[in-house]
């Protein structure tokens, strides 16, 4: 039996009713890649209050690796709650925080001792490592990427790339930030091609040091080890480990942030263990609390104890229900199947996009680790102009014929691919073929509009 079921026009008259009573009470800034109102959701399958029922590709845009109420999430979740639900770890402190803090540490690269401190969204859990590697460097500046996203707080907003809309009409921003470009091998700041091109991209840090700012001024270096909403870009192999040997040779933090990157998503617990690195921090968030609210900065011991005693601190965070969701979010992704699950949908993903490349040149390029999947489109496969408008075109086929997607990408042209692990086979099968349908929607109307131009 089908998974998608669809009763009604699409938005129904329950959700347009409720999008009336969300404009007149909520601003425009926050922005809905579709017009739905969700009522439940289960595994990979989300109904809406008008009963139509969509497979979701969005994930909460990464936070439900292990699925919609995970069984053993909700469970932990319960039975904390018959605890305490709040008590503030700079209050009265408590284990669940502790058991966190150990099974970070423990799951992070390296074999040097680690220590973890929790906050409550990626974006805080990036304004704490910069605080942490500058108190631990004594150095002020920050080198970030071209394609990153951050976070929308005002450090992290001015470490994130895209401007529109992230950072427009927020100016100033944060100074001491410098930013150089990404691994972005489909579109190469320096015209060049992998392998031929010796990784130029990565040497560039240094060439920066000689150019922009000063090795000795540099408190840090953070990057995604893969891309999120800069398109899902995963750098070549030799790339990180480039990255790295220049952080250690000028006494320079590497950052990863893994916030959609993390917990599972690639098929390793974190996607830089793909790369050999250790990095001196790693971020978490998303996925970390499998629905609920949680984030956490893990690193090096003597990096994470360089800020005083009182110098890190949130009312909210390490909550302990959040608290409770990570642990079994954990156990799910180290003993649940997840990380052969991300390995083998991400390769089931690239067959079925490799062949949509072949049929359709709006397909530009097919990239992702793991179950961190995306195509980029573009409106000529030669000049790989953006497709943005067709972008568009096809995340809306899809939500009104029942697959909940979103898109990425600083030109607004990739659609990303964040489904659930707990999706069965069948249905990841029918919200492929319904995007593929309107990836074939899309490019057969482009080339009837060329044929009649």
């Amino acid at each position: 039996m089908a998974t998608i079921k669809l009763r009604t026009e699409i938005p129904g008259p329950k959700s347009r009713a409720l999008m009336k009573r969300r404009e007149a009470a909520v601003p425009r800034g926050p922005y809905h890649s579709t017009p739905i109102f969700a009522a439940s959701a289960n595994g990979a399958v989300i109904e809406d209050v008008d009963g139509n029922h969509y497979i979701d590709f969005a994930g909460g845009i990464g936070c439900l690796n292990m699925g919609h109420r995970a069984a053993p999430v909700t469970a932990a979740v319960s039975a904390q709650l018959e605890k305490y639900m709040h008590l503030c770890f700079s209050v009265t402190p408590y284990e669940p925080y502790v058991a966190v803090a150990e099974k970070l540490n423990a799951l992070a690269p390296g074999k040097s001792p680690k220590k973890t401190f929790i906050v409550n969204t990626g974006a805080e859990a990036v304004e704490n490592a910069v605080k942490i590697a500058r108190a631990y460097t004594k150095r002020p500046a920050v080198i970030c990427f071209e394609d990153a996203f951050h976070g929308r707080s005002f450090l992290a907003m001015s470490l994130t790339s895209k401007t529109n809309p992230y950072k427009t009409g927020f100016a100033p921003f944060a100074s001491d930030i410098y930013r150089i470009p990404y691994a972005y091998c489909y579109r190469c700041s320096y015209g060049l091609t992998y392998p031929s091109c010796g990784v130029t991209c990565a040497h560039h840090l240094e060439d920066t040091f000689k150019r922009v700012v000063s090795p000795e001024a540099v408190a840090a270096v953070i990057v995604e080890p893969v891309l999120g909403e800069g398109g899902f870009m995963a750098p070549p192999k030799e790339f990180f480990g480039i990255v790295q040997d220049i952080c250690r040779k000028y006494g320079i933090v590497l950052i990863a942030d893994e916030v959609q990157s993390g917990l599972g998503r690639t098929g390793k617990f974190f996607a830089i263990e793909h790369y050999g690195v250790e990095p001196d921090l790693i971020l978490t968030a998303k996925s970390l609390g499998g629905g609920l609210p949680i984030a956490a900065v893990t690193g090096r011991a003597e990096i994470m104890d360089a800020p005083g005693v009182g110098g890190l601190g949130s009312t909210f965070a390490g909550n302990p229900l959040s608290c409770a969701a990570a642990l079994a979010s954990i156990e799910m992704i180290e003993h649940g199947g997840l990380l052969e699950r991300a390995t083998a949908m991400g390769k089931h993903f690239e067959k079925r996009a490799r062949g949509w490349q072949k049929k359709w040149p709006l397909v530009g390029d097919v990239r992702g680790l793991g179950g961190m999947c995306a195509v980029e489109l573009v409106r000529n496969a030669e000049t790989r102009e953006p497709a943005d408008t067709e972008t568009k075109e096809v995340a809306h086929y899809c939500y009104e014929h029942g697959l909940i997607t979103i898109t990425a990408g600083s030109y607004n042209n990739v659609m990303r691919i964040l489904v659930p692990f707990a999706i069965t086979d069948e249905q990841f099968d029918e919200g492929l073929g319904v995007l593929e349908e309107a990836i074939a929607s899309v490019a057969d109307r482009k080339h009837a509009e060329l044929s009649h131009a």
